[in-house]
């Protein structure tokens, strides 16, 4: 749609100092002769620009922006004619701008019923020899999928509650208690266990799975991860929108379409046949069917002595597949440092390209257009190459602008970078990773998920001060949004990996305005078709950050010495083995 540009949508250069001010903090960095021209850099940022980006990658022409469609090819062509234009040299050493990245896609027959019933045959309401069972439906009431690389896929198997399906060593804590559940289908809880703080029952207690933050044990994916370790024959999760952080619609507006994982040699055969989540009202409905009470074993979950709960039920699933193998891909475009010995070192800047594609409707409206999630991260990737092409001394090493692909079916694209890196991970500083930009205006603050994870908080924290404002945490910790983007596979490979996103302390705007839009968009708009651009968007606050983002970027590639993590970092140790190997 057309719609009128809301002021202001830029914010004049008030950043000119920065990178000076940084480099001259940094006592172990080595600058080139001159000064960055940053009047240049910062006037290459433009709100007009992005917002005409985010028009065309959010449009309906591009048609969600689903790998393997004409949505992929059109918007791979797009990124790929504006690195050129922009003067980025082909980021791939074979002299293109894509990395192929090779996807198998698996769709089920939404017709599938998942079918719960009494072990031995009886009913779900307790008689022997009844027919009677509960029936769910794909989509309403369960989503569910299978990695295994086969036309059909079924499961009959007893199900066993395993309360958040949690093994942490460190926290003494396991949801498995050494019962064997291969071959079992897994029902288990959201996020990490609730645990209330026994000073302040209000609270959770900071001293076991950080507290309110989640930590990776109740990230989705993990629960898959253990199920399949624990060789299990499917996995359930329960979900619930509060300790989720979003509700049902997005759970079944991102699990219903084509399914995306990455190819494997043992054809997905190593996780779990079955993956799926339930809903809190089905999941309620069968604890009773199994004359269990839901709320006491909810409750019974959140200690360490938990042992799982068979429930007496079988579940039964049928998925009827259709499946292609396809290449999907990443586009990346290259500015080379300056110093001839440091060079072949980088910083990348990275952002999703993709998003759901065209999907089941909503008031009418199939197409997932994605305009926050994530055509604005894209546009802003375009606008910081624009500001480092611009910018004189180049910095000393190379800066990598990736955009990824299938982010959205399970941050695939940048997995198989951090896999398969086109530039040795050892010489790769940072990723600072852009996923949905500030569209609301000017902030006095800008939140860092994972605020204390490594030396790029004071990066951060100094460019932030050049613009005078300040550095947050996650102002939503318990949503577990470090392990939701495509920074957390370079973290994973030991990358120090920055993931900033809006602050919510907006000028002009009453205290918790922000925090309040931030909830409207997760409600209304996240993943959903109404992810467009809307008539009260104000960039001044997407420039101001993206000026932000390229401070640090610069001010890292020219450094002396590599960021580290924090010593408590779970990502440490990969780093420093990474770090021994390149200096042997």
């Amino acid at each position: 749609m057309i719609l009128t540009t809301p002021a202001p949508l830029y914010v004049a250069s008030t950043f000119l100092g920065v990178i000076v001010a940084l480099a001259a903090a940094d006592s172990g960095s080595s600058k080139s002769a001159g000064t960055p021209s940053l009047d240049a850099a910062s006037k290459a940022i433009s709100a007009p620009a992005l917002l005409e980006d985010i028009k065309t990658l959010s449009s309906d022409e591009f048609e969600g922006r689903a790998p393997a469609t004409r949505g992929e090819q059109l918007t791979v062509d797009f990124l790929v004619s504006r690195f050129k234009a922009i003067g980025l040299a082909p980021g791939n050493p074979d002299g293109t701008y894509l990395q192929n990245v090779p996807l198998v896609g698996i769709k089920a027959d939404p017709s599938a019923e998942l079918v719960f019933s009494k072990a031995g045959g009886e009913s779900a309401e307790g008689g022997a020899g009844k027919s009677s069972t509960m029936h769910l439906r794909f989509g309403p009431d369960f989503v569910a999928f299978t990695r295994h690389v086969d036309p059909e896929v079924s499961v009959h198997a007893p199900l066993i509650f395993v309360g958040y399906g949690v093994v942490a060593p460190e926290y003494h804590w396991d949801d498995y208690k050494d019962v064997d559940v291969r071959g079992k289908v897994l029902v288990m809880l959201v996020n990490d266990p609730q645990i209330p703080d026994p000073h302040d029952p209000t609270r959770l207690d900071p001293a076991l799975f950080k507290g309110r933050a989640m930590t990776y044990y109740g990230r989705w994916t993990y629960k898959f991860e253990i199920a399949a370790a624990k060789g299990a024959a499917g996995a359930l999760i329960i979900h619930e929108t509060a300790t989720a952080g979003y509700p049902w619609a997005v759970i079944e507006g991102s699990n219903t379409p084509e399914q995306f994982s990455l190819v494997t040699a043992d054809q997905g055969r190593s996780r779990a046949a079955i993956e799926g989540w339930i809903t809190t009202e089905k999941a309620r409905a069968l604890f009773a069917a199994a004359g269990q009470d839901f709320d006491a074993l909810h409750q019974a979950a959140i200690r360490p002595d938990f042992k799982p709960v068979p429930l007496g039920m079988d579940a039964s699933l049928a998925l009827h597949n259709t499946i292609r193998t396809i290449e999907s891909h990443n586009v990346i475009g290259k500015i080379e440092g300056s110093d001839p010995e440091l060079r072949n070192q980088c910083v990348i800047y990275s952002a999703h390209w993709d998003h759901l594609g065209v999907g089941l409707p909503v008031n009418g409206d199939n197409i997932y257009h994605g305009a926050v999630d994530n055509a604005s991260g894209v546009a802003g990737l375009i606008e910081l190459a624009k500001a480092f092409t611009a910018v004189q001394p180049k910095p000393r090493r190379s800066i990598l602008f990736l955009s990824v692909t299938a982010e959205e079916k399970g941050l695939l694209g940048s997995q198989y970078y951090a896999e398969h890196p086109l530039y040795p991970l050892r010489d790769t500083l940072a990723d600072i990773n852009m996923d949905g930009l500030n569209v609301l205006g000017r902030t006095r603050d800008i939140t860092e998920i994972g605020l204390g994870n490594s030396q790029l908080d004071d990066y951060i924290r100094q460019a932030a001060a050049e613009q005078d404002r300040t550095v947050r945490p996650d102002p939503e910790p318990e949503k577990g949004f470090y392990f939701r983007s495509d920074h957390f596979n370079f973290a994973k490979q030991g990358v120090p990996a920055l993931d900033p996103h809006s602050g919510v302390d907006y000028v002009g705007r009453p205290e918790g305005w922000g925090l309040q839009q931030l909830e409207n968009y997760t409600a209304n708009d996240y993943h959903k078709p109404s992810d467009v651009i809307k008539p009260d968007w104000d960039l001044s606050g997407a420039v101001e950050d993206l000026q932000l983002f390229f401070a640090v970027g610069y001010r890292v590639a020219d450094a002396v010495r590599f960021p580290e993590w924090s010593p408590d970092s779970e990502f440490r140790a990969t780093r420093q083995a990474m770090l021994k190997s390149r200096d042997r």
